[in-house]
């Protein structure tokens, strides 16, 4: 079952949030537009993030076989250490 988002201006979306927000607890997508034009989406949270991929296949954003991502290694490394775990200490 194919679930198709609904989409709302951030107007609308500002004047009747708590509205939007039961939507998306209850299973809604909505994708936020500004001017007409995409700028972001609510979906409801899951605790896990398989599910999260299901979502974004079901919505058209992603293409997923079903079967579980495999990691990836880094794709930059600084003095020998991936990129992310720069970050991660400087955010720290």
């Amino acid at each position: 079952m194919e679930k198709r988002a609904k989409s709302v201006g951030v107007r609308e979306l500002k004047a009747h949030l708590s509205r939007y927000l039961r939507l998306v607890r209850a299973g809604s997508v909505l994708v936020v537009t500004e001017r007409g034009k995409p700028l972001g989406r609510l979906v409801p949270l899951s605790p896990d993030p398989l599910e999260a991929l299901r979502v974004l296949a079901q919505v058209g954003v992603v293409r997923w076989s079903g079967q579980k991502p495999r990691p990836r290694k880094p794709v930059a490394k600084a003095k020998r250490r991936p990129v992310a775990d720069l970050l991660l200490e400087e955010r720290g």
